[in-house]
């Protein structure tokens, strides 16, 4: 059942590359989650926005961005440029912490697919700034390099069914030298579309980012 809540949405132009974003702020929000959405989205995607709805629920204030312009997103070969993805989502941080109503927030990154290496790379360059990371059918493996540095309470989430991937993410979670927990999906295929997979998916985000960002 969904909560009604109080909330302020803005649509927005994000960080120096102005990329297109939807700012939702619950009221009396406690921290703040940053979307690195997977390979192909952007931030009209309907499972992230089920994510959003669940987390502002919880008094958490998100935003979703789209990482590359319309021109990037033209090149198929942009969306696996984790380190160009990476570089947006510090930017959308440093235009998080300068805005008036969330520069007191604290800070948390939810990513999926590319956009979860994207997420474990700008926390190494933030230094501290980002309270947890949660990934969903992640590719942490396209950040292997950096993953020993990764500081954050740190979430994989993985579909049972989805076997390549949790292969992946497996061998992501042995190298993180981080807080960390490892949560499988039963029954779930890499996008989540089963019956209630999501939901799980947003209820373990819920749950790791409101003990980490408060």
């Amino acid at each position: 059942m969904n909560l009604e809540i109080e909330t302020e949405t803005t649509h927005t132009e994000v960080g120096a590359s102005h990329l297109p974003g939807i700012l939702t702020i619950p009221k009396g929000a406690h921290g703040i989650v940053l979307f690195a959405h997977g390979s192909g989205s952007s931030r009209l995607s309907p499972r992230n926005q089920h994510v959003a709805q669940v987390l502002q629920e919880a008094g958490l204030a998100t935003l979703l961005f789209d990482l590359l312009d319309e021109i990037e997103a033209e090149d198929r070969r942009n969306v696996f440029e984790i380190p160009l993805l990476a570089h947006r989502l510090v930017e959308a941080t440093e235009w998080v912490l300068e805005q008036e109503e969330t520069q007191g927030l604290r800070l948390g990154f939810f990513g999926a697919s590319t956009g979860a290496a994207a997420a474990l790379v700008a926390e190494t360059q933030l230094k501290g700034k980002v309270a947890a990371v949660v990934s969903r059918g992640g590719r942490p493996d396209m950040a292997e390099r950096i993953l020993g540095l990764v500081s954050a309470p740190t979430l994989l989430i993985v579909g049972g069914r989805d076997e390549a991937v949790i292969q992946m993410n497996q061998r992501a979670f042995e190298l993180l030298q981080c807080e960390k927990q490892l949560r499988i999906v039963d029954g779930a295929t890499h996008l989540f579309p089963e019956p209630g997979a999501l939901e799980q998916v947003a209820k373990l985000a819920s749950q790791w980012f409101s003990q980490h960002l408060k």
